[in-house]
């Protein structure tokens, strides 16, 4: 389709919902499953479909299964879960699975993430799904396709039923942001599971984008308020498509991903932790692992080390999705690999360990070893003038120097996007999104104070930059 705004980004094939739905989802669809045969790789015979909650997901769950069954496949529907729920249920099987989902971007846009029996796509089955692309039309689903919805739901709850001593989290009061995320059920279940007093917060029949990483987003201002209104410990959340935790502390501050992924990587006795160059460099700094591994932003990319790492190893993002490698075990039973991103394990690690210690949140997280770090982003920037942007700032020193001469460059990293030290030792980060028309921005600091200042700074400089 010429011009089509569909594309692979971090995590899955993203672009404007109307765009998707038809054809388009069923070529994809078709695509995938033929990468799979030329791949050798088995599905059991089934494929099964998730979805979120966006207005354009059902009727292209439907596309995606009316691509299955002509390729003499069965679809299985597992209704609207957690990604990672998803794929649980798919391996177990030893099956593929399409998640149909725009996860945190805005709800015309819509996407599908895939999966091969042995978890989520390589950057090379992107390549491959684009290369089996074919023009052949594929016809609409006649039929009704099997129901497993209730066996995925179970299964993922059940992965968590011994993830945390019995109780461990009674006496906490957690509010639980619901918003549109279909992990809200779920982990309202679950906490409840430990002993956790949940409070249900602003629950939408409309699908509502919420992007885990962006505090500053106007969805979130009334989370310090129900705090003290309801008098809560902590409160949770989720994107859209549950593979991405939002967890804020009883003194009503947000806890970053990366912080929370650092967390439940300690907690889990990880030996090895792969994350990407935008996960805070205060991970280093605890020397609580033998290896730290960084990567390019992107779950393939994460994934993609993990293989073969050394020790128990988990993964995270700076959104804070946590993936299980190998050796892994929680309360002296073995944690399965789970490769793809995780919203609900990072959350009950850090409130179970908050709870075992008898402290906040807040507490915990001020034991770190951690630079302040925030991150926002310009939206609305095409990727021709990001790309622009950044190239001239890695390749004219001049250019680079003059922009930071209020700070001044003492290093510069290129693994994703352009990373600069200051001769201050504060960080700002620019790289483009990979699932949106956006410029991100990425800070430390020493202080509250600083990391503030320089998030308005690169904001700013690089909102001239491409105007």
């Amino acid at each position: 389709m010429a011009g089509t705004s569909l594309k692979f980004g971090t995590s899955g094939l993203r672009g404007l919902a109307i765009e998707l739905e038809g054809q388009e989802a069923r070529r994809y669809t078709a695509a995938f499953l033929r990468r799979l045969a030329e791949q050798g790789q088995d599905s059991g015979g089934k494929v099964f479909i998730g979805r979120d909650f966006r207005p354009s997901s059902p009727a292209i769950a439907r596309d995606c299964a009316a691509a299955i069954a002509a390729a003499g496949l069965i679809p299985v529907d597992c209704g609207t879960v957690p990604t990672p729920a998803l794929a649980l249920h798919a391996m177990a099987a030893g099956c593929a699975a399409i998640m149909v989902t725009g996860s945190h971007i805005p709800s015309d846009r819509n996407g599908l993430k895939f999966y091969v029996p042995s978890g989520e796509i390589t950057k090379a089955d992107e390549l491959g799904i684009l290369a089996a692309l074919s023009d052949a039309p594929v016809a609409e689903l006649t039929a009704d396709f099997a129901d497993e919805s209730e066996a995925a739901t179970e299964r993922y709850f059940t992965r968590f039923a011994t993830l945390l001593p019995e109780g461990a989290l009674a006496g906490l009061r957690v509010g639980v942001f619901e918003h549109s995320t279909v992990a809200r059920d779920l982990l309202t279940r679950i906490l409840q599971h430990f002993g956790a007093e949940t409070v249900a917060l602003e629950r939408r029949d409309d699908f509502v984008a919420v992007d885990t990483e962006a505090f500053g987003d106007g969805v979130f201002a009334p989370l310090r308020g129900w705090v003290a209104e309801h008098r809560l410990d902590a409160t949770v959340s989720a994107d859209g498509d549950g593979d991405r935790p939002l967890l804020m502390d009883g003194k009503g501050q947000f806890v970053r991903g990366d912080v929370l992924g650092l967390i439940t990587a300690r907690y889990l006795g990880a030996q090895t932790v792969v994350t990407p160059v935008t996960s805070n460099s205060g991970i280093e700094r605890t020397g609580a692992f033998s290896h730290v591994v960084r990567t390019r932003v992107g779950s393939p990319y994460v994934i993609e080390a993990m293989t073969g790492a050394a020790g128990s190893v988990i993964g995270f993002e700076a959104n804070g999705g946590t993936f299980v490698g190998g050796g892994v075990s929680a309360a002296g039973v073995s944690l399965p690999p789970l490769p793809t991103r995780d919203a609900v394990l990072p959350l009950l690690c850090v409130l179970g360990l908050a709870a075992g210690k008898g402290v906040g949140v807040d507490e915990i997280v001020a034991r770190l070893p951690l630079q302040v770090a925030l991150a926002d982003r310009l939206q609305d920037v095409p990727s021709e003038k990001s790309g622009t942007f950044l190239k001239r700032l890695a390749e004219d020193k001049a250019y680079a120097e003059g922009l930071f001469a209020p700070h001044g460059i003492a290093e510069l990293a290129q693994i994703d996007g352009l990373q600069f030290r200051t001769k201050a030792g504060d960080m700002v980060h620019f790289r483009a999104s990979g699932n949106a028309p956006e410029l991100r921005c990425y800070v430390e600091g020493s202080t509250p104070e600083v990391a503030e200042a320089l998030l308005a700074w690169g904001l700013e400089t690089a909102a001239k930059e491409v105007a």
